[in-house]
């Protein structure tokens, strides 16, 4: 699969989403995206029905309208973000406690009164209310290093929430008008009627014949597509071998998400294994923190093979205090065709927000540059 269409555009393969989980990528905006070559982004559906929510984005003229941005949009359900948060401290110290259920999850704020409940249809509705392109069943994520015990329970309910997530959405798209109202297949990423694509994702943690198992029947359920879920690489970084292993299960053709493969070499490693999307924090955390990725100068060189096709730049050491050349020369992002790497150093010592602006926007530019050579790739 080369590319696929959706309402908001065709989208090349592969494609890499940066995190825009409240409605935005932190010091960008939308025409700055266009012009790093992004494609789509990746938005929260649970985060941002709790705030601003539905009713003022819908009123405002959905997400795209509400962010300004009319190319694809795909949303994550929270389940990811939902698990993250059981036990951290919310504001004024109140411990955040979840509870999950087959029913879904409940987030109680301890000492506030107030509850959050989401099920797996709630997520759906959510997503398809926000009018995303990309749309992810409600999953249980388990903890690294959880035990077998809790590994098989996120599989089971992972399976049950996918069941419901399908007749949800299925639901959802025979209401909506003819033109959108295909059924939901095993393989209509390419041609979806106008209608959004529904992704489960497979978990199954650190067990092989889990992932299998949760693999082959969410590939007997049918959808549009199926995200790698849970923790894609180990404390050393390096791509986990099951990445591979849960591609390999999948029904050849499939549309295959790496959600959180973000390090340029372990998304080439993915890639590989038969990946076509992902998303991640790290292009534009790095670039905040100011850690830049760029090319060697053998770039020229299709191989891509390990960490030799790139190097990481951190612009606040003292070797950039001087330098006159750009971070990367011949990068034709805004960064590098107009500032020297003295200048960004400078920046960010200063701590001027410019500087967290211009190395967002180089890394941008450096993942859509990987992009399109992936996809010349033979």
């Amino acid at each position: 699969m080369r590319a696929i269409a959706t309402a908001h555009g065709r989208l090349e393969l592969p494609a890499f989403f940066p995190d825009a989980t409240r409605a935005v990528v932190r010091a960008a905006d939308s025409r700055d995206l266009v012009a790093c070559g992004v494609q789509g982004l990746m938005a929260n559906g649970f985060h941002l029905a709790t705030a601003p929510g539905l009713t003022l984005i819908r009123a405002l003229g959905g997400l795209h309208h509400f962010m300004g941005w009319q190319r694809p949009i795909a949303t994550d359900s929270g389940g990811f973000q939902l698990f993250s948060l059981a036990g951290r401290r919310g504001s004024a110290g109140r411990t955040r406690l979840v509870s999950v259920s087959d029913q879904g999850v409940v987030i109680a704020m301890a000492g506030r009164g107030r509850t959050q409940r989401l099920s797996p249809e709630k997520s759906i509705a959510h997503q398809w209310r926000l009018g995303a392109d990309l749309l992810f069943c409600l999953d249980q994520c388990p903890p690294p290093q959880a035990s077998p015990a809790i590994e098989r329970e996120s599989v089971q309910r992972t399976l049950v929430w996918a069941r419901r997530c399908k007749q949800a959405f299925g639901e959802l798209c025979r209401s909506a008008p003819r033109e959108a109202a295909r059924d939901v297949g095993l393989r209509p990423a390419e041609d979806a009627g106008g209608r959004p694509l529904l992704l489960a994702v497979v978990q199954g943690g650190s067990d092989r014949e889990l992932r299998r198992e949760c693999a082959l029947e969410l590939a007997e359920i049918g959808f549009d597509g199926f995200g790698f879920g849970g923790w894609p690489v180990d404390d050393e970084g390096r791509l986990l071998d099951l990445v591979s292993y849960v591609a390999s299960l999948l029904p050849p053709g499939s549309l295959l998400h790496g959600l959180g493969i973000g390090k340029p070499d372990t998304l080439v490693g993915a890639w590989r294994a038969g990946y076509q999307l992902f998303d991640c924090v790290i292009p534009t955390r790095d670039g905040r923190h100011g850690r830049l990725f760029v090319f060697r100068e053998s770039e020229a060189s299709p191989r891509l093979a390990g960490k030799d096709f790139y190097r990481e730049v951190g612009i606040t050491a003292e070797r950039y205090a001087r330098e006159r050349n750009p971070v990367e020369p011949g990068c034709p992002c805004p960064l590098c065709t107009q500032y020297s790497a003295a200048y960004l150093h400078h920046l960010f010592k200063i701590r001027d927000a410019a500087g967290a602006r211009l190395a967002t926007l180089h890394n941008l530019t450096f993942y859509a540059r990987l992009m399109t050579r992936l996809r010349e790739l033979p």
